[in-house]
């Protein structure tokens, strides 16, 4: 099969490569239909983020089963989607469903070969089938969307609250959906790209370009000085992990998101405004597939089934796979715009 693999730090090819071997008993071969690029990919490829060389990355996928197994519940030609995270289901994260924190995981596309290739093996705990009004660009970002959700659900919204997005890429996008979907009425959306900017504001949502203003004041001046109620750091900046915590309200809770690049230092100043503002924190990282129906997961696809959930919008490429190297190049480089890149199989 074909595949994009990782052969050494920022070295990638896309190449001939053996099929890859099931993970466990219960996995189906899952032939490939679309796969983004996640921003965890780039610091794989080029900063020495690999556990392992060679690699095939991709987490973010979408394919149809093309083969099972005997017992299988799926059958060849199910269109789905796959959480690439796989548990070990034996620790005591896993016995309560918290499989994010299992002690012992494998990852798709991280500490093994994942979705930048024509097949991949998923274990059928990991599968979930796609509804009928959800393609397979749309299915190649349920992963992302379950994180975001995930991090959205952490917070008590009682509705009409006032709420604030740090970073305005699809991640950031996807979680100021979600909060207007909680009910949330007036939304900020913060950012120093005018193109992910525009996105928001043609989706109804407040930009603020803290290129060119403080991003906290504006926030303050917009809310006679109160705060945003809620707040997510989607950015995985210092700056606007900081930002965050000025720019919530009294008794006001804030989500860190974003994996953080950098050493992050709170000051007197910072640490106090927490503690006398009564200020909830909360990290979030991953997603949950249980309960089954009301999982992260579940929900997203069928958000984005009743096009509730806006997907499209946020996809600025896709290409075929075989120019991966060149995309990922640019998209490190930050040599033109991408919002979200999606790889086609066709």
């Amino acid at each position: 099969m074909k595949a994009l693999v990782l052969k050494s730090n920022a070295h990638l090819e896309y190449r001939e490569v053996s099929t890859p071997e099931a993970l466990t008993e219960k996995s189906y071969l899952i032939r490939v239909k679309a796969c983004g690029i996640c921003g965890s990919d780039l610091h794989r490829a080029f900063e020495n983020g690999a556990y392992h060389y060679p690699l095939i990355m991709g987490h973010e996928f979408s394919g149809i089963v093309e083969e099972g197994f005997e017992g299988a519940i799926y059958r060849k030609g199910t269109p789905v989607t796959a959480f690439p995270l796989i548990p070990c289901r034996k620790c005591k994260p896993c016995q309560v469903g918290d499989f994010a924190e299992c002690q012992n995981y494998n990852y798709l596309g991280s500490r093994t070969d994942g979705a930048f290739a024509e097949f991949v093996y998923v274990p059928e705990e990991n599968l979930f089938p796609l509804p009928p009004g959800v393609d397979f660009i749309e299915a190649a970002m349920t992963e992302p969307a379950a994180v975001a959700l995930h991090g959205v659900r952490k917070l008590s919204i009682l509705g009409g609250e006032t709420a604030a997005v740090f970073g305005g890429g699809p991640i950031g996008n996807m979680v100021a959906q979600f909060l207007r979907y909680r009910g949330c009425e007036r939304i900020f959306v913060v950012d120093i790209d005018n193109k992910k900017l525009s996105i928001a504001e043609s989706m109804g949502f407040i930009p603020v370009d803290s290129s060119k203003e403080n991003p906290v004041e504006k926030i303050m001046k917009l809310t006679d000085g109160e705060g945003a109620q809620k707040v997510i750091e989607a950015c995985g900046l210092p700056v606007t992990y900081l930002q965050s915590i000025k720019s919530v309200s009294r008794k006001g809770e804030v989500v860190l998101l974003g994996n953080i690049s950098g050493e992050l230092k709170l000051g007197r100043d910072d640490v106090s405004s927490l503690l006398r503002k009564e200020i909830k924190l909360y990290g979030t990282w991953n997603s949950k597939i249980v309960p089954k129906g009301e999982d992260d997961w579940s929900t997203v696809l069928r958000l984005i089934n009743n096009k509730e959930l806006k997907l499209k919008p946020l996809v600025s490429h896709t290409p075929p796979l075989e120019e991966g190297a060149k995309i990922f190049s640019k998209l490190y480089q930050k040599k033109e715009f991408f919002n979200k890149v999606i790889f086609r199989m066709d």
